[in-house]
């Protein structure tokens, strides 16, 4: 090898002087070069030069300097290279032909360390250029070159960050992350130079700023490219979101504290649900029992008051079973049994369960439909109890007239409709938007109006739409009311 090339690898040069074969691989490696680029010699001796410090956008430039250096004899050029953890540098490279004692070729390539020479080149341009424009912007930004040292930074970067004027300039931008994003954040960003595109703020990953003093904050960023005629750099724009944070914080401790009052409500109704139904039962059948007049006769007043309790205990136990039933429907702890139901079937015991009460108030109750063909998938139970609360509501506001029920058998995909018809008080415009709301109730002026539990159209509307249904209504104050249970094929 010629006497000047080994002078210049045994020299105490602070520039890296790397020697490769024609084919790239590593022969020598200085002191400089172990000072720069972090690798000890042993590490890299027979490597592949492009392996260690080339970043994998630059190796088809090294490939072409390493042939125009066998080529022609010397090269010189800028290049970016990358260190042993992964951080990138810009370097001012001189290859150069030698041989060895036996004429093979080789390369040696002086590499000299110029990042901060070009960063400050850099800042002066965008300074000149940017500095008005980025002050003028309500977040922070910071403008870093390939290798990822800023260039520029704005007051409300430095601000934001904890640094003091113009002390950002020539920093790796890494630096503002937290040690755990850091060698995540170099891949990235080389990803981000070879395809470069913009990323609007939130639309990444949540992040962590970190300041001078080492304390973290949440941030959001938003990237954009920006390419001069000297080189290429990416814009990032970012926002401490440390205040919505706290919010969200806040408003996911007030969530978490209202399902566990939802809970607790949960499993109150469920342990209570025995105590309360068991005493109800015990005095609606003792209550039937007198008015019997098993025990003995009673007057007339004594059946008046019994019929009072009996009425007040049975509506008691109404409003206690749907408070039940829209607690495990909210809970999701219903359970549904779908299977084949015989709508037509279910329409007339429906009925016929009712006619009593119809008869009692001299109404007329119906059914209307076909015989056949009304079998649907669903859970016969729930449907039972939607008729029951929409026919047991159209009778108990109508005091003359009909109340019909209306099966439409579904055809070709279309949903099976069952319509209940009733020549009632209506539904006043002013009363509609909240008929289904939990205790919502009809308002009505007279004194002997109905009373019910405000739960029952709720309810229904609730077991519906787990039958993958719903319930419209048309109605008009005076003129009577039609609700339709819509039902899917399935």
């Amino acid at each position: 090898m010629e006497a000047e090339t080994v002078a210049l690898m045994t020299s105490e040069s602070p520039d890296a002087l790397v020697l490769l074969t024609a084919k790239g691989h590593v022969v020598h490696w200085s002191k400089g070069a172990q000072s720069i680029f972090g690798y000890s010699a042993q590490e890299v001796d027979g490597q592949h030069w492009e392996t260690l410090g080339v970043p994998t956008d630059h190796a088809t430039e090294q490939g072409i300097r390493i042939r125009e250096t066998l080529s022609l004899g010397t090269v010189t050029y800028e290049a970016v290279r990358r260190r042993k953890d992964g951080s990138l540098l810009y370097v001012d490279v001189t290859t150069r032909l030698v041989h060895t004692a036996d004429l093979e070729p080789m390369v040696l390539s002086a590499e000299k360390d110029v990042t901060t020479i070009k960063v400050l080149r850099d800042a002066k341009l965008m300074e000149a250029r940017f500095r008005d424009l980025l002050e003028s912007t309500p977040d922070g930004i910071v403008m870093a070159n390939p290798t990822g040292h800023i260039v520029i930074a704005n007051s409300q970067a430095e601000r934001l960050f904890g640094y003091a004027e113009g002390e950002l300039r020539g920093r790796s931008v890494d630096e503002l992350l937290p040690e755990r994003y850091r060698k995540a954040h170099v891949g990235h960003r080389s990803n981000y130079f070879l395809q470069p595109r913009k990323r609007a703020m939130g639309s990444g990953l949540d992040l962590s700023g970190l300041r001078k003093d080492g304390s973290e904050f949440p941030i959001e960023i938003s990237l954009s490219p920006l390419r001069t005629e000297e080189s290429a750099f990416v814009m990032s724009a970012i926002r401490d979101i440390s205040e919505r944070k706290r919010f969200e914080k806040a408003l996911q401790e007030k969530n978490l504290e209202l399902a566990n009052a939802n809970q607790a409500k949960d499993r109150f109704l469920a342990g209570m649900s025995h105590e309360l139904r068991t005493p109800l039962n015990a005095i609606i059948g003792f209550t039937g029992t007198l008015l019997m007049k098993l025990p003995g006769p009673l007057n007339d007043e004594q059946q008046k008051q019994l019929k009072t309790v009996q009425s007040s205990a049975r509506h008691l136990l109404t409003l206690i079973n749907d408070l039940l039933d829209v607690s495990k429907i909210e809970a999701g702890k219903v359970e549904l049994n779908i299977e084949p139901v015989d709508t037509r079937a279910l329409l007339d015991e429906v009925a016929a369960t009712l006619q009593p009460q119809a008869i009692s108030k001299g109404l007329t109750l119906t059914v209307q439909g076909p015989l056949q063909d009304t079998m649907i998938q669903t859970d016969r139970r729930a449907l039972s109890q939607i008729v029951l609360n929409l026919v047991g509501n159209a009778l108990k506001f109508t005091e003359q007239g009909h109340v019909r029920l209306i099966l439409v058998p579904g055809m070709k995909g279309a949903p099976t409709t069952i319509h209940v018809e009733d020549t009632g008080i209506g539904i006043p415009a002013e009363d509609q938007d909240k008929l289904f709301g939990a205790f919502s109730r009809v308002r009505n002026e007279r004194p002997d109006a109905p009373e019910g539990t405000g739960l029952g159209l709720h309810l229904s509307q609730k077991l519906a739409e787990l039958l993958g249904g719903k319930i419209t209504f048309q109605s008009e104050g005076g003129k009577g009311s039609t609700f339709s249970l819509v039902l899917p094929m399935c």
